[in-house]
């Protein structure tokens, strides 16, 4: 999702039925926890991602901004999002632009602002969770998984999916479109989740401008969508019933057990290196043995065997059979 920190637009449906067992209120274990890209991905610039996951970095250190301490807490505080998790690199570029924007000489006057004006609290929730996303996303991956990964993990039976930072929702219906086309049982459902309420309320439209279909061939335009107006299609019914959406944040919030498939992509590359390692073991501890992470295309995993993890195809990692330690 990407997944740069995230998507958006709204539209009420229905909430979801209640989550799954799998969701148990238990948490994978962790230490202390923190998560779009939020599961929304974070701050970002789109077009400059971070050197990479758990890639060790040979830049400077990065000189903070007067007053962020301060201001990390009362965003915190205000919208619920952690800032000291992020790049702080692309975080502090990003920061100093919507100061210019808003018109403030620092983060302290810019706090002064917040404090007065909810509609400024939403502009920068906006601005924090900026949601990218399409269906079927690096296309040549999603073969790999309709072709090799999915027609395993059906075939071992009960299949448990976790979109995490699912954006406004192409990534999930994606995955649920691979399952309709292998025919996979009721019972095959996925756990779409995003920090970004306003993502979900446009993942649960379902309705999709023609930009974002481009990688859908007219085969699954004509079996999956119908038309919404010019230029838009909505997910047909029977995509969208194994979708569950859920407000989740990668970073504070419990994680779900027991998953035979997470998707977690274009999302963890905006975290700063302590949170990608805390995240992606969280991640390895909620598969099952033999389950699946799929990451972003610039998100490769150097060192997968620290988190329990094996390569299992570019950008597709395996969880071993023993134990990922602890947190």
């Amino acid at each position: 999702m990407i997944r740069t920190m995230p998507t958006q637009k709204e539209s009420r449906q229905p909430q979801a039925p209640a989550l799954p067992p799998v969701w148990s209120g238990r948490a994978a274990p962790e230490s202390s926890a923190p998560a779009e890209r939020p599961a929304a991905a974070p701050p970002a610039s789109a077009g400059q991602p971070d050197a990479g996951p758990l890639a060790s970095s040979e830049r400077p250190a990065v000189e903070p901004l007067p007053g962020f301490a301060a201001f990390a807490r009362l965003v915190q505080q205000l919208i619920g999002l952690d800032l000291t998790a992020y790049n702080p690199r692309q975080l502090y570029r990003r920061l100093r632009g919507q100061l210019e924007r808003v018109g403030c000489r620092s983060l302290e006057e810019y706090g002064l602002l917040l404090r007065r004006s909810p509609e400024q609290v939403e502009a920068l929730r906006d601005f924090l969770t900026i949601n990218v996303s399409e269906f079927f996303r690096n296309a040549p991956f999603w073969r790999t998984l309709a072709d090799r990964i999915l027609p395993e993990l059906l075939a071992a039976g009960n299949t448990r999916i976790w979109s995490a930072g699912c954006s406004i929702g192409a990534e999930p219906y994606s995955l649920a479109i691979l399952l309709e086309e292998a025919m996979a049982p009721a019972t095959a459902h996925i756990i779409a989740t995003d920090v970004d309420e306003k993502a979900l309320a446009e993942a649960r439209t379902a309705i999709y401008p023609s930009s974002l279909l481009h990688e859908v061939s007219p085969a699954r335009l004509q079996r999956f969508f119908t038309p919404a107006g010019p230029d838009r299609w909505q997910v047909k019914e029977e995509v969208r019933r194994r979708v569950q959406l859920r407000r989740h944040d990668l970073l504070q919030d419990p994680y779900p057990i027991g998953l035979n498939l997470i998707v977690c992509r274009n999302v963890i590359i905006y975290f700063n290196e302590e949170a990608k390692q805390r995240v992606y073991r969280r991640l390895a501890q909620s598969l099952r043995p033999g389950g699946i992470l799929f990451v972003g295309a610039t998100e490769a995993i150097l060192s997968p065997a620290q988190f329990g993890l094996s390569p299992a195809g570019p950008f597709f990692y395996r969880r071993d059979a023993r134990p990922t330690g602890s947190s």
